[in-house]
């Protein structure tokens, strides 16, 4: 999830865990702990792109970081007068519930998480949540502000129980989401014909209420888009080639093998020009609620390594304006 969604959690769960003992002070060090599994931002200083997509996400959202992470952040603030009204056993609890809860959210995203990393390379995930969503985020940021500004204690644990409530109930109201969607799209499918397929389907940016699906068959993928508020039972599908025979002759290229790991094989192979270009479908089409068969918003050019910075942030919002905002809201609340 974005950061500031991490630390608003952060301050209302240390409300919870740590309020009675160190008052407000809980909140900084819910936030501070909300935030470093993210510090493996750092990495991109010294790694090349590719390598960068799988350290983020990687070690420093695993089960066994925390188990390392959560003892030494509990024996050093002990030893600071900021942290010893608590013991180190409260604040092991404490940083352990604080980073768990961190991998554990980042899991609903489509980018995937390493919970078992270094012993598995497998990324988890749910796909259920945008990694942006303001309608999760906003709520919770002014529960903060209303944690902020109230001077009673039994308020403030209120009030963040409010918050992670809150939190649990999008959750939940984004699975329920996704089984609408899923539902349809098996119907869709069956009628089709289509059997034997691997599938992803993941929320669309910033809401939870119009999905994109990706459908493996043996020589393509079908992508297409459905929203919770279509009554049509019908599923416009578009097929893209994966023309992996592509990469024929480019092994063994480091970087290609991380890209293909990351995606989970969810990728094509694509000419743009005289361009040879490697599409992760994950993350969906650029407008391609609006252009069905638009480029897709992850791309890394083979043919130029060095050109590939921001691989994962360029195509998320690329080509937007207010009239295809308006167009996206449309097509959210309106069937094409």
């Amino acid at each position: 999830m974005d950061s500031i969604t991490h630390i608003v959690l952060g301050a209302a769960v240390g409300e919870l865990v740590a309020g009675k003992k160190i008052g407000r002070r809980s909140w900084v060090a819910g936030a501070f702990l909300q935030s470093v599994p993210d510090f493996d931002f750092m990495a991109g200083l010294w790694c090349s792109p590719a390598e960068d997509l799988l350290a983020h996400r990687g070690f420093t959202h695993s089960l066994f970081f925390i188990m390392v992470a959560a003892p030494l952040f509990s024996l050093g603030i002990t030893r600071t007068k900021w942290g010893n009204n608590a013991s180190a056993k409260s604040w092991l609890l404490f940083a352990g519930i604080e980073l768990f809860i961190h991998i554990f959210l980042d899991g609903f995203n489509a980018y995937g998480t390493a919970w078992l990393a270094p012993f598995m390379h497998h990324r988890f995930t749910f796909n259920v949540l945008f990694v942006a969503d303001p309608f999760l985020t906003f709520p919770l940021l002014l529960g903060l502000c209303w944690l902020i500004v109230s001077h009673i204690k039994a308020r403030r644990t209120k009030i963040s129980l409010a918050v992670v409530a809150f939190c649990l109930l999008y959750i939940g109201y984004g699975v329920t989401n996704k089984l609408i969607i899923e539902s349809a799209l098996k119907r869709s499918l069956a009628k089709a014909g289509i059997t034997g397929y691997r599938h992803i389907i993941t929320p669309t940016p910033f809401n939870t209420w119009l999905w994109y699906f990706v459908i493996e068959r043996k020589d393509d993928f079908l992508t297409g888009y459905r929203s919770v508020f279509d009554t049509t039972s019908s599923i416009q599908f578009t097929a893209t080639p994966k023309q992996h025979e592509k990469l024929s002759g480019m092994f063994p290229r480091e970087d290609l093998s991380h890209l293909i790991r990351f995606s989970n094989g969810y990728y094509v192979i694509q000419n743009w020009q005289d361009t040879l270009v490697f599409n992760d479908l994950r993350f969906g089409r650029i407008m391609g609620w609006e252009n069905p068969a638009g480029r897709f918003a992850f791309y890394y050019y083979i043919d130029q390594p060095a050109n590939n910075k921001y691989l994962i942030q360029r195509g998320r919002v690329q080509g937007w304006t207010l009239q295809s905002v308006n167009k996206y809201v449309q097509r959210v609340f309106h069937e094409n």
